[in-house]
């Protein structure tokens, strides 16, 4: 998933790492904040995967270290194009599923339904296991227990309508295709012609 949320955000826009980590922890949320530790290796990884560059533009002449600025490759928007219109279960879980939506306005309208309904799917059935536990446990549970199982019902019971909200609504909509162009730079990989 990370691969995703990375050429996601440098298809918006150029960026150096300390501001990907920092949209990263903004489009996922505090707690799933990412590591330097994995995040440059990340970085070089699709680098070397020719995914993205770093911009070749001009350098500050200062005493410190230039900041490294990576851009999305024409062959990283097509990777990119890969990775939303993927519809595995390994987009139904919640890191994935976070991931996934945040980009949902580039993803293929029939991607997005097959995403939402398996994760619906998903949903219930942590509900059902739920539902399954506290109906097992029959007075056993002590009273914080059941309820931190009946807080796990009530968001997963409410997670399950805002997905069949969301499913209608997509089901509703017109079918416009998803934009995989944004107002970025890319760069020129070796050999690419130029059609400028």
């Amino acid at each position: 998933m990370l691969e995703l949320a990375i050429l996601g955000l440098l298809l918006e826009s150029p960026m150096h790492g300390y501001e990907l980590r920092k949209r990263l922890t903004g489009l996922l949320g505090a707690f799933r904040a990412f590591s330097y530790g994995s995040l440059y290796p990340a970085l070089r990884r699709l680098q070397t995967d020719g995914l993205i560059a770093e911009d070749a533009g001009p350098e500050l002449l200062v005493k410190r270290r230039a900041k490294r600025v990576y851009v999305l490759t024409p062959l990283g928007r097509e990777r990119f194009a890969e990775l939303v219109a993927d519809t595995g279960p390994q987009n139904y879980t919640d890191d994935g599923f976070g991931v996934h939506l945040a980009f949902f306005s580039r993803t293929p309208a029939e991607a997005r339904v097959r995403i939402l309904e398996g994760r619906r799917r998903q949903v219930e059935e942590r509900r059902e296991g739920l539902r399954d536990a506290v109906a097992k446990a029959n007075g056993t549970l002590d009273r914080y227990t059941r309820q931190l199982h009946q807080l796990g019902l009530e968001s997963s019971e409410r997670e399950v309508r805002w997905l069949n909200e969301v499913i209608a609504a997509e089901q509703a909509a017109p079918n416009p295709a998803p934009s995989h162009t944004a107002p970025n730079r890319t760069v020129k990989t070796e050999g690419e012609p130029d059609h400028g």
